[in-house]
């Protein structure tokens, strides 16, 4: 199995879990344990996820984390970067890189998911 630094899905989403915390960073100070944490955290658990699907032993398990991956926090991360634009702490210039950033990594995690799906049913 494939290490998963060396998925160009999971450095992509790295790459954006990076530049979330530059971004957020300059957020209002009384949205540090609220708005920023949540991003963030969200953000993270995108590549976070990858990574230990890919040590399960199995294919079936695998696929499961790259599911977790492209629904839950990669949703939430995308939502989550939409608010940001709509209270005005992203302008909607800066917004909309991570916004089609974060579909193509959706892109890429069901295309990775199918393929590992389609591995397992072999």
């Amino acid at each position: 199995m494939q290490r998963f630094t060396d998925l160009k899905v999971w450095q992509r989403s790295h790459a954006r879990v990076l530049e979330i915390y530059r971004l957020s960073s300059n957020f209002p100070r009384e949205e540090r344990f609220g708005l920023t944490s949540q991003l963030r955290r969200a953000a993270a658990s995108v590549p976070t996820n990858i990574a230990e699907g890919s040590k399960r032993r199995g294919g079936q398990e695998y696929a499961r984390f790259l599911n977790i991956a492209e629904g839950s926090p990669l949703a939430e991360t995308e939502y989550l970067t939409v608010l940001s634009r709509d209270l005005g702490y992203l302008t909607a210039d800066v917004a909309i890189g991570p916004l089609k950033e974060i579909a193509e990594i959706a892109r890429m995690l069901h295309a990775l998911r199918e393929k590992v799906e389609l591995a397992t049913a072999a």
